[in-house]
C-alpha cells in the first residue's frame, strides 16, 4: 500500500473519469507525426486505445493502493463542488469500500478489451474503421467509470445513460450476423433500457424534490427520514424498474440475449462484465440505503423474482444445449447471467449485511467470469467460425481437449468457476447470498425466504448441469486425426480392431501471446478471490455496514 495525500487521490480519481473521455476526443483526430507507427492509421489508433486504457487502468490501481484500507466505510479521494445550486445537484465524485472493486474492475476489463481489439480488430463488410470504434470504447468506459464514482443523483442518472450510445453502436455496427440482425438487437438493448430510465428519472427526481438534495452520501446518512413511507414505496419501485432492466432481472431480461448474441466478443465482455452490474450497484447504492422502507415493502417481491431467473435461466441453458437445439453459445452464457444475477437480486432482497455482501463479492465475481467466458468463446468462433453448439459439437463433441489443449482447458476452468466450485469466486458471492436468505432482515418473512434459498440451491444444481454439459460437448470428443502411434505397428492394429476409428478432426491453432495476456489477469482473479475472499470482504462489508445500521448480518 502506498500513502498519497488527499488532493492526490481526489485528482487520480478525477483524471480517472477524464483521461477515457478525453481520449475519445483524441481518437477521432490524426496521430502526431511523433506517434505514428509504422503499421499505418488504423493500428496508431488501437494503439491509442491500448495507451489510454492502460494509463486508466494504471491509476486506478494506484488510487486502489492509495485506498486508506483501516477505512473502506469512508468515502475517499472526494470531490465536492456545486454545480446546480437551486436544486442542490453538485459535482460530487468519491469512492468507498463498495464502489472501487468494481471501478478496477472496469477499468481492467476495458483495457483486456483494448488490447484484445488491437491484435483481433472487429472487421467487416460495411463496418467502419477503427477510428470510430476506439472512440465508442473509450466513451463507454468513461460513463462506466462514472457510474461507480459519482456520488450525485442527477450525475449518476448521466452515466448510467452515457452507456447507450456507445453500446448501441458497438452492437449495430461492428456485431454479429446480418445488418439487419444486428440493428434489431441494438435497438431493443436501447428501448428497453430506455424505457427504464425515464422510469428511474421520475424516481430519482421524486427522492431529490422531497429530500431536498440530490447528493448520495446525505440521502443514504439520512436513512429515508426525510421521506414518508409512500413517497419511499414510489421511488423504490420506479428506480427499481430502471435498475432492474439493465440487471437484468427476470422477465425483463429478453434483449439480453439478442445483445449478447449480435454483439463482437469485446462489446459482450464488457456488457457483461461491468454494465449488468451497473443495476444491481444502483440498488445498493441508491434503494437500500434512501429509501429502506420502500425496499423493505418490495423485498420479498425482488427475492421471488431472483430464484424465478434463477431456475428460468437454467432451464433456458439445459434446453439451449442439448443436442439438436441449435443452440448458440454466447446465447448461452447471456441466459446464465440472468440465473448468476438473480443470486446478485436474492442477496440484495435480504437486506443483510450478509446478503448484500453476497451479491457485491458475486457482482465481481461474475464480471471476471463471465467476461473470461466471452473473450474464451471469441477465441473459440475465431478458429472455427462458428459459436452454434450442435456445429461445435458435431455428433461426438467438438474435441477442444486434443485440437487445442489450453484453449479447452480454459473454458473448462472458466465452467466450473460459473457453476460456483469451491476455491474459485463464483463460490463465495452465492454462498452469502443464501446465508442472507436462511436469516433475512426482521420484517421480512423467514418462511418466505426459506423457500427463495431452496429454489435458489436447486438453481445451483441445474448450473452445474448445464455448463458440465456445455464441457461435455464442447471440450469433449475424438482427438485429433494426427495418431502417436505408428501406423502398421501391432498396437495400431489390435486398437483399430477394439473399436472403430473416430471422425478426423483438424488440429486448431492454440492460444497466442495476446490471448494470454489478455485472459491471465482474469484467471488470476478468479482464483484469488476464490482463495482469499476476505481481500474483497474486507473492503465491502465496513461500507455495507454503514449502508444498514442496526441490521443483522
Amino acid at each position: 500500500m502506498i500513502t498519497l495525500s488527499d488532493s492526490v487521490r481526489q485528482a487520480l480519481l478525477v483524471a480517472v473519469l477524464a483521461l477515457p473521455l478525453v481520449g475519445a476526443l483524441a481518437a477521432l483526430l490524426p496521430a502526431p507525426p511523433g506517434l505514428r507507427g509504422s503499421g499505418g492509421p488504423d493500428r496508431d489508433v488501437l494503439r491509442h486505445g491500448v495507451t489510454v486504457t492502460g494509463v486508466v487502468l494504471a491509476a486506478t490501481v494506484v488510487l486502489a493502493l492509495a485506498f486508506d484500507h483501516d477505512r473502506p466505510g469512508a468515502v475517499q479521494a472526494e470531490t465536492d463542488v456545486a454545480w446546480v445550486p437551486a436544486w442542490d445537484v453538485r459535482f460530487h465524485l468519491g469512492v468507498d469500500g463498495i464502489s472501487l472493486p468494481l471501478l478496477v474492475l472496469t477499468a481492467l476489463l476495458t483495457f483486456l478489451a483494448a488490447l484484445y481489439s488491437y491484435f483481433r480488430p472487429p472487421t467487416g463488410e460495411g463496418r467502419p474503421g477503427p477510428r470510430a470504434f476506439v472512440a465508442l470504447l473509450l466513451l463507454l468506459e468513461t460513463g462506466m467509470l462514472a457510474t461507480f464514482a459519482v456520488l450525485d443523483l442527477i450525475l449518476f442518472f448521466l452515466a448510467f445513460e452515457t452507456v447507450l450510445v456507445p453500446m448501441y453502436f458497438l452492437i449495430a455496427r461492428w456485431g454479429n450476423g446480418s445488418g439487419a440482425e444486428r440493428a434489431a438487437a441494438a435497438w431493443k438493448f436501447v428501448l428497453y433500457t430506455v424505457l427504464g430510465s425515464v422510469l428511474m428519472l421520475l424516481g430519482l427526481l421524486l427522492v431529490g424534490v422531497r429530500a431536498g438534495t440530490f447528493d448520495m452520501v446525505a440521502l443514504a446518512e439520512a436513512q429515508g427520514s426525510g421521506l414518508t413511507r409512500t413517497t419511499q414505496i414510489l421511488a423504490v419501485l420506479a428506480i427499481g424498474f430502471g435498475l432492474a432492466v439493465k440487471t437484468p432481472m427476470w422477465p425483463l431480461h429478453s434483449w439480453l440475449p439478442d445483445a449478447h448474441t449480435a454483439a463482437p466478443t469485446v462489446g459482450s465482455v464488457l456488457l457483461a462484465g461491468v454494465l449488468l452490474k451497473m443495476g444491481t450497484y444502483g440498488l445498493v447504492r441508491i434503494a437500500l440505503p434512501v429509501a429502506p422502507e420502500g425496499m423493505r415493502f418490495f423485498a420479498p417481491y425482488l427475492g421471488a423474482f431472483a430464484v424465478v431467473g434463477i431456475i428460468y435461466g437454467s432451464l433456458a441453458c439445459l434446453a439451449l444445449v442439448r443436442a439438436g437445439a441449435g443452440g448458440d453459445l454466447k446465447r448461452l452464457i447471456a441466459y446464465s447471467s440472468v440465473g448468476h444475477m438473480g443470486f446478485v437480486l436474492l442477496g440484495v432482497a435480504t437486506m443483510t449485511h450478509s446478503g448484500v455482501n453476497g451479491a457485491l463479492f458475486a457482482g465481481v465475481a461474475h464480471g471476471l467470469i463471465t467476461g473470461l467466458l466471452f473473450f474464451l468463446v471469441g477465441a473459440v468462433k475465431e478458429r472455427t467460425g462458428s459459436t452454434d453448439i450442435d456445429a461445435l459439437a458435431g455428433a461426438a463433441g467438438a474435441g477442444l481437449y486434443g485440437r487445442t489443449p489450453r484453449l479447452g482447458g480454459l473454458l473448462a476452468f472458466a465452467a466450473v468457476a460459473s457453476l460456483g466450485l469451491p476455491g474459485l469466486a463464483g463460490f463465495w458471492g452465492e454462498l452469502l447470498a443464501m446465508l442472507g436468505a436462511f436469516h433475512p432482515a426482521d420484517g421480512l418473512s423467514r418462511p418466505a425466504f426459506l423457500a427463495y434459498l431452496a429454489v435458489a440451491a436447486l438453481g445451483t444444481l441445474l448450473t452445474a448441469a448445464y455448463l458440465l454439459l456445455v464441457v461435455r460437448r464442447i471440450c469433449m470428443g475424438p482427438a485429433p486425426a494426427a495418431d502417436p502411434v505408428p501406423a502398421g505397428s501391432s498396437a495400431a492394429a489390435s486398437d483399430a480392431e477394439a473399436r472403430p476409428a473416430p471422425p478426423a478432426l483438424p488440429a486448431l491453432p492454440d492460444l497466442r501471446g495476446h490471448e494470454y495476456a489478455a485472459f491471465a489477469p482474469l484467471v488470476a482473479l478468479t482464483v484469488l478471490a476464490g482463495l482469499w475472499p476476505a481481500v474483497l470482504l474486507h473492503l465491502t462489508d465496513p461500507a455495507v455496514q454503514l449502508l444498514l445500521p442496526g441490521v443483522v448480518r
